[in-house]
């Protein structure tokens, strides 16, 4: 079993580790793009040229399904990709977990891009899935460019920047970019000075990495023997993971366990 993932930097990460923990035997492909990162300014039109350029070099190893497993590329590059590569090449998109946010009827805030706060995607969402519960869009000035450099010290301000804006009754926080999985610690820690209490954060990568699983036809067995193979791609060249990929668990816990 082989599966690919896009984003336009370590976002990938965390839905990466996601599908290792569930399959050990799954091969990963991860295929990103350094020169272009971030994809959020771009124009729709660029990120979608951008990420079905990632998807094709990922395609190139002939995986059994490819998971974008970025925000931005799923909302203005899924019917790109999906026209391009489907149906030999299942295409998951990433959705920022409203629903289960929205759940418990209790406040709740979307940590995402400036470039998706307030968006009609974000705002479709929340009207959707948001079952009536007060839900406030935060935006996260720097923090995914913070996170993909390992820069502790900017995600640190970025993260106090996005919590100050956060109403101090928030129960759940929806991380709206993947990279912000990668520093869901810090983002829980923060909240809790800004709230008083324990604050559920809601990432998608666990979803994603289900979903691509079932539209494959396979099941999880995270008894698997690690077999696995990792094969990156940077800008549609092979590469090595970036050494600020190791400065997260996710990223240690793939080089370690791929074959």
């Amino acid at each position: 079993m082989r599966i690919a993932l896009v984003d336009s930097g370590l976002g990938l990460l965390a839905a990466a580790a996601a599908v290792r923990r569930l399959r050990p035997d799954a091969s990963l492909v991860l295929s990103s793009d350094p020169d272009g990162m971030p994809w959020g300014p771009r124009s729709p039109e660029e990120i979608a040229a951008r990420a079905l350029e990632c998807a094709r070099a990922a395609a190139a190893e002939r995986p059994d399904a490819l998971i974008v497993a970025c925000n931005t590329a799923s909302v203005h590059a899924l019917p790109t990709l999906r026209a391009a590569l489907e149906p030999e090449v299942p295409v998951i998109g990433t959705v920022p977990a409203v629903k289960p946010a929205a759940a418990s009827g209790t406040p709740f805030a979307v940590w995402a891009t400036p470039a998706t706060t307030g968006s009609p995607y974000q705002r479709g969402l929340i009207e959707e899935f948001g079952a009536g519960a007060r839900a406030v869009p935060v935006p996260c000035h720097g923090l995914a460019a913070a996170v993909e450099r390992a820069d502790e010290a900017a995600v640190d301000a970025a993260v106090k920047a996005a919590g100050d804006l956060t109403p101090p009754d928030t129960a759940a926080v929806v991380l709206g970019c993947t990279h912000y999985e990668l520093v869901a610690a810090r983002i829980r820690a923060h909240l809790v000075q800004v709230t008083g209490g324990p604050v559920t954060l809601h990432g998608s990568a666990d979803a994603v990495a289900a979903q691509a699983l079932r539209r494959i036809g396979a099941t999880a067995d995270p008894a698997a023997p690690a077999t696995g193979r990792l094969t990156v791609f940077a800008n549609g060249r092979p590469a090595a993971l970036p050494d600020a990929a190791l400065s997260y668990a996710e990223g240690r816990f793939l080089t370690a366990g791929a074959a």
